[in-house]
């Protein structure tokens, strides 16, 4: 599974053309992506409006969403921030830091456009589509 950052899709449903989004558009007809709850959040907080808000919701439900909730990824997320910034790295984004190791947990590759999730998988394995 293919999990789709909120940069691709803010691209994706703004029509701009990317590697990542011409990616996506083919791997939508095959059923290969999913998202996060949190990653779901984010893209309808940035709708302008309720009709395009009703849209992204109802385009976004048609596939596999993740529950990244509990204490042990918030544990293990925590971790990895610390682990980053001992290394010089800080994660701008706590989101970012969750999506990232609930990828590295569960085995996912991740497509984003994002240079947060660069450190995630330069030291700790994060596995990123590069299309």
């Amino acid at each position: 599974m293919v999990i789709v950052d909120t940069s691709v899709w803010i691209d994706f449903f703004n029509l701009v053309e990317t590697r990542q989004t011409i990616w996506l558009e083919t791997a939508v007809l095959k059923g290969q992506v999913g998202l996060t709850n949190l990653i779901l959040c984010e893209v309808l907080q940035g709708a302008r409006n309720d009709v395009k808000f009703d849209a992204f919701a109802r385009g976004l439900r048609q596939f596999e969403i993740f529950d990244t909730g509990g204490d042990d990824l918030a544990v293990v997320s925590a971790r990895n921030y610390r682990t980053l910034r001992q290394l010089g790295v800080t994660i701008r984004r706590t989101i970012d830091c969750m999506i990232a190791t609930f990828c590295i947990e569960n085995g996912h590759k991740l497509l984003h456009k994002d240079r947060d999730f660069h450190a995630f998988e330069q030291h700790l394995g994060l596995q990123v589509l590069h299309p």
